[in-house]
């Protein structure tokens, strides 16, 4: 019986479940990828996800090529595809590795329409190290502080070992219809901005193997003690890999411990990732509503304006802040402290909403998900999941002074930022934020904190 593997997020060959169980299919298999921007819980890409897509499925095309299985493309709703797909193939049966936001109950329905006439579906577990809804408190709901989350996960039986790539697929003899790649149009067009990005990354599981292997060989040791440095060149830069399943979690893991190295610290990171996406899974609408209700009434400016683009264009006068937008507009990618400092400029000094902040992270970045990026958001705003308390205000200059002491980071990307007139005060609208928060809360305002 023909099989139909449905991919998403899990653009790789090696430990694809669903893949796995597919090669063990004489009849032959159908390889597709469904670009699906339509359907219930589906958030549309952003500009830099479409550029990384259209790479990383060139990549799979090729590697599929070598086993003679040509890669399908199709666009619109999975709900209309996938059974129109299974039926020019003749498939018996359709397998996909599970996702665990909003797309999931569009999922479980088109499992039952499947089987309803008479096609086999199942999934597997997917991107993460433990699955959903198994990592719980006594009382069987989810966990809400990082520590307590990822201590109760590591007292489970470890990550599952990685399922090795299948030796060979066979191709149905039947393949359906495929869209052209490039009749998407998912590369930038006039102006091109993509250069940079496309001299910073390269899209792939290939490359997303010889990162994991840089990174252990060269990086792994300085990461614990030069992580939080922008400039010390010492991060994994996988995120964007796990971000499309072109690395699992599980090969990281492994690989991690396998190479001998002080992992803790790096292995505790892919513990956030999946805290992330446990809370997305219990909320679903993590980028729209805040997790603290507490917070549903702030004051955020919703219609910012001029303060809105300065942040975005890297012209707001405190460098690190700069720094950090200007690489993440030329690259795709921004060092997680700037990320932090950022997000707290934002959101706490200008008092911006943080869903929009949000969403220009969304386009911008190559490895948003729709778990990590309203997560981390939502974080350092104070109304996400074991936020670090709300009164916590990162200092940009006390931030460069202790992580850019050389200036490096700031010198490569927005030198000019040091003649720029700052945006904002940051003692009085540091005041402004913490009579904010307590307004919001309804509490008496809160003792200073030393600012960070």
């Amino acid at each position: 019986m023909t099989t139909l593997v449905w991919l998403r997020d899990d653009l790789r060959i090696a430990d694809h479940p669903a893949l796995a169980a597919a090669a063990e299919d004489p009849a032959g298999v159908v390889v597709a990828y469904v670009l699906d921007e339509e359907s219930p819980g589906a958030r549309p890409l952003g500009g830099a996800a479409k550029w990384w897509l259209h790479h990383s499925l060139a990549a799979l095309g090729d590697r599929l090529a070598e086993f003679g299985v040509p890669l399908v493309l199709r666009r619109g709703p999975a709900a209309r595809e996938i059974p129109a797909l299974a039926a020019e193939s003749g498939a018996a049966r359709v397998l996909w590795n599970r996702r665990y936001g909003a797309e999931r109950a569009g999922d479980a329905a088109l499992k039952l329409t499947l089987r309803e006439k008479g096609i086999a579906a199942h999934s597997f577990t997917g991107g993460v190290l433990f699955e959903p809804g198994s990592v719980v408190t006594a009382q069987g709901t989810g966990y809400r502080v990082y520590s307590a989350f990822w201590r109760a996960c590591l007292s489970n039986s470890p990550p599952a070992a990685p399922i090795p790539a299948p030796a060979t697929l066979i191709p149905a003899s039947v393949q359906p219809r495929s869209d052209a790649l490039g009749a998407w149009g998912l590369l930038p067009t006039t102006p091109d901005w993509a250069g940079g990005l496309a001299a910073r990354w390269t899209p792939g599981e290939a490359a997303g193997e010889a990162q994991l292997e840089r990174f252990l060989g060269e990086r792994a040791r300085r990461y614990a003690a030069e992580r939080d440095f922008p400039d010390a060149g010492s991060g994994s830069e996988l995120s964007p890999y796990l971000r499309w399943g072109e690395l699992s979690p599980r090969t990281v893991w492994h690989r991690a411990l396998a190479a001998g190295v002080d992992a803790g610290m790096f292995l505790s990171e892919l513990g956030w990732r999946e805290f992330a996406w446990h809370t997305a899974f219990a909320s679903p609408d993590l980028h729209e509503r805040g997790l603290n209700p507490q917070f549903d009434a702030f004051p955020w400016e919703r219609e910012p304006g001029a303060e809105l683009l300065a942040w975005q264009r890297g012209e707001t006068g405190f460098p690190l802040v700069d720094a950090g937008m200007r690489e993440l507009w030329e690259t795709g990618f921004m060092h997680n402290r700037a990320r932090m400092v950022t997000a707290s400029f934002l959101t706490k000094n200008l008092l911006i909403d943080w869903r929009l902040g949000e969403a220009w992270f969304w386009d911008t970045l190559v490895d948003a998900d729709a778990a990590s990026n309203p997560f981390n958001w939502q974080w350092v705003a104070g109304c996400g999941a074991d936020a670090a308390p709300y009164f916590r205000i990162f200092n940009p200059l006390t931030q460069q002074q202790r992580f850019d002491p050389s200036g490096e980071y700031v010198s490569r990307w927005a030198p000019e930022s040091l003649l720029l007139p700052e945006l904002v005060d940051l003692r009085s609208s540091r005041a402004r934020a913490l009579a904010a928060y307590d307004q919001a809360r309804g509490v008496a305002p809160v003792g200073s904190e030393r600012e960070r």
